[in-house]
């Protein structure tokens, strides 16, 4: 349930997504064209590696080693990307925003394979997101480990998109995490598996081009529905007590599709669809994650005390 506020007091949220925004825009237009300014944001973004030995450039923001939560958010928040994608790319928003709002925040990669990379940002990143579902939910619970050694917080809240916000519900149920996680915050999340508007159940008739797909992208496989991935996820009730889940999901999602399969079902568990706060909104499946509507339902899925009204933005 949403505290519903004066409109007037989300205005300083909604400025500080447009600066994210507008940053993460004119960042692209920079990397994309290869200048030194470029090489020199690589270069900081690298040098911010966490002590895992992960060497993808880290998000602004994230995986400041040496932060410690403080009382208004205690805390951590664990960023997960989704498939065929890195934390640096997933997160240019979503990371300083929190970061700017006094959280401590970190970022992993997962499920990488070595020789496929993505020039999507410019910094020629490996794809991730990958690898076999269940290994990458286990690579998430030591990635856990570590932010909660370093910062000595007791739990972490993750906020994932697409397969990044399945796996910690994976991890949850049944890798231990339900003991280290309090809010679980999926942005388009692959719950139940997808159909991908249908295109997967045409895969027993191309079982050439199926198994070639899912040679190079295991998870791809494992995120069908009624795969032995998502039976194992389907064989428990979806939520476990003690965990706080929120899903926000668009009416556009054109890869975890039916949308509405990404809900969840059960205590503690809100299914928002960001249509229903700003019916104009076009985001689909990947701009959710740099979404203002979106977003800001993350903000206030991770203190819903303070939790501010959401129009468009």
């Amino acid at each position: 349930m949403r505290t519903p506020l004066l409109r007037s007091a989300a205005k300083p949220l909604r400025r500080k997504l447009v600066g994210a925004l507008g940053a993460v825009l004119l960042a692209a237009a920079v990397l994309t064209g290869g200048t030194p300014t470029a090489l020199a944001a690589a270069s900081t973004a690298t040098a911010s590696a966490p002590p895992d030995g992960d060497t993808v450039a880290s998000p602004p923001g994230a995986n400041d080693w040496s932060c410690r939560p403080r009382a208004a958010h205690p805390n951590p928040v664990v960023l997960v990307h989704g498939t065929f994608a890195n934390r640096y790319e997933n997160w240019l928003v979503l990371s300083p925003l929190l970061k700017s709002l006094g959280y401590c925040v970190f970022a992993l990669d997962y499920g990488t394979v070595p020789g496929i990379t993505s020039s999507g940002s410019g910094l020629l990143l490996p794809i991730g997101g990958l690898g076999p579902a269940a290994e990458s939910a286990a690579q998430l619970g030591r990635f856990v480990d570590l932010v909660r050694t370093y910062t000595g917080a007791a739990k972490v809240d993750i906020v994932g998109h697409s397969q990044g916000g399945m796996l910690p519900n994976y991890y949850v149920k049944f890798l231990g995490g339900a003991a280290k996680v309090d809010k679980l915050i999926g942005l388009a999340p692959s719950n139940h598996g997808t159909t991908l508007s249908g295109i997967a159940n045409l895969a027993p008739y191309l079982p050439g081009v199926a198994d070639l797909i899912y040679d190079a992208c295991p998870a791809c496989r494992d995120q069908v529905v009624d795969s032995a991935f998502n039976r194992k996820l389907a064989s428990v009730p979806d939520t476990v007590p003690g965990v706080r889940y929120t899903v926000i999901s668009t009416v556009f999602d054109e890869v975890v599709t039916p949308y509405r399969t990404q809900f969840l079902s059960g205590q503690g568990v809100d299914n928002i669809t960001v249509q229903d706060s700003c019916p104009v909104d076009l985001a689909e499946h990947v701009l959710i994650a740099v979404d203002p509507t979106a977003l800001h339902h993350v903000v206030n899925a991770l203190d819903p005390a303070h939790a501010t009204w959401v129009g468009c933005g």
